[in-house]
């Protein structure tokens, strides 16, 4: 038996590990067109392990994260990487803001989160000093790591196991046989044919492509938004003990600028939400003419655009504008000022959009015969990722 997975990021590497564990006899082979591992999504965020206080329960974001935050927490302590709980405050700054954080925290005790408390202003005071809000939700498990170190950890674990890691190796076609699946994969300018009983598509930001490959169904389409963060100034990061987050707005799956302490120290605020104008898109002049030209066919990004569309040009301007990033983490952090802010890195989350105009929030995986796709999988997937990989390998045959 031969099961391919395609695509190195970290669940693409959990599912692999995973394969290795408690199917030890099948020979395991992780695709990845890039030359290193985390290279995407894995290697641009913001390191955070989230304890799951906004997801519904009873959804797979709510059980795998909660599940997968133990088992990550075991995995960094085994392999000596630093797992850091700094924890997080969820702060409302008005009334409106109070109503949600109410919801929030049902959410979170519901869904099993450890030891969340409602603080009011003092209580705020007393775990961020700097920070000021009418209310907030104090999550105190909520952690930070280095998830591309975890991710190098979970390639090194399937190599040692006896599986391969074969990067440059690009997926440029798949067909499904009588039994498995024939792959096309580009490799130093030339096309290699492969086969495998199976095959499990980690394809992040190229998901939708791939399983459209082997007959997936045509939605939901992933449009790429790029978020882009600032930095602390390095005699400012002393503002910030922790996390610092908006209550979230229900309409939207994104959480809004935030303040977020690394395991290094440094201090990141943002990120913003601009739809890109590529799929690898990390700078703002970053253009691919097929990726643009699907995400503005796809009916669902016309229906998003005429909804949201003021939003839309919001996150335009801030992203233009360092003073907008300013204003909004002075919402909470009033202390801020003009020269606190550095520019810093941006990412590009791969987001699930339905045709219908919705931001599809949950995890998606589907089973296309012999092939088992990860259709949607944003944050907080890094955190949950050993989960969904105990997840995907106990459906497979």
């Amino acid at each position: 038996m031969e099961t391919i997975v395609i695509g190195a990021g970290i669940v693409g590497l959990a599912v692999a590990r995973r394969l290795t564990q408690v199917r030890p006899g099948e020979r395991v082979t992780v695709l990845e067109k890039e030359t290193e591992v985390a290279a995407h999504q894995t290697g641009h965020n913001s390191g955070v392990v989230h304890s799951g206080v906004y997801y519904q329960p009873g959804s797979l974001k709510a059980r795998l994260c909660r599940r997968g935050v133990g088992l990550l927490r075991e995995y960094t302590q085994e392999k000596g990487i630093t797992y850091d709980e700094v924890g997080k405050v969820v702060v409302a700054v008005d009334a409106t803001d109070e109503e949600r954080l109410a919801e929030v925290h049902r959410r979170a005790v519901a869904g099993g989160v450890p030891r969340v408390e409602m603080l009011g202003p003092d209580g705020l005071r007393d775990v961020e000093p700097h920070v000021r809000g009418r209310a907030a939700l104090r999550s105190p498990t909520t952690a930070v790591t280095d998830f591309p170190a975890v991710t190098r950890a979970l390639a090194d674990d399937v190599a040692a196991a006896g599986g391969g890691v074969r990067l440059g190796h690009e997926v440029v076609a798949m067909r499904p046989l009588r039994s498995g699946v024939e792959i096309l994969v580009e490799h130093e300018g030339g096309t290699v044919r492969l086969a495998a009983d199976r095959v499990v598509v980690c394809g992040g930001l190229h998901a939708d492509r791939l399983a459209a490959m082997v007959g997936g169904g045509e939605g939901p389409r992933i449009v790429p938004f790029r978020g882009e963060y600032h930095l602390l100034a390095p005699e400012r990061t002393h503002l910030v003990k922790g996390l610092v987050y908006p209550v979230p707005d229900p309409r939207y799956p994104f959480l809004g600028v935030h303040l977020t302490r690394r395991v290094d120290g440094t201090v990141d605020v943002g990120p913003n939400a601009v739809l890109a104008t590529a799929r690898e898109g990390y700078r703002l002049r970053d253009v691919d003419a097929r990726d643009l030209w699907q995400t503005l066919a796809w009916p669902g990004t016309r229906a998003l655009a005429g909804e949201h569309w003021r939003t839309g040009v919001a996150e335009v301007l801030g992203s233009l504008s360092s003073r907008r990033f300013l204003r909004a983490a002075q919402r909470y952090l009033p202390e801020l000022g003009e020269g606190d802010l550095r520019r810093g890195g941006a990412g590009v989350r791969a987001q699930a959009l339905a045709r219908d105009g919705s931001l599809v929030d949950d995890f998606v995986i589907e089973d296309i015969g012999p092939v088992t796709a990860v259709r949607n999988a944003p944050s907080p997937a890094a955190t949950s990722a050993l989960a969904i990989a105990e997840e995907i390998v106990a459906r497979l045959p």
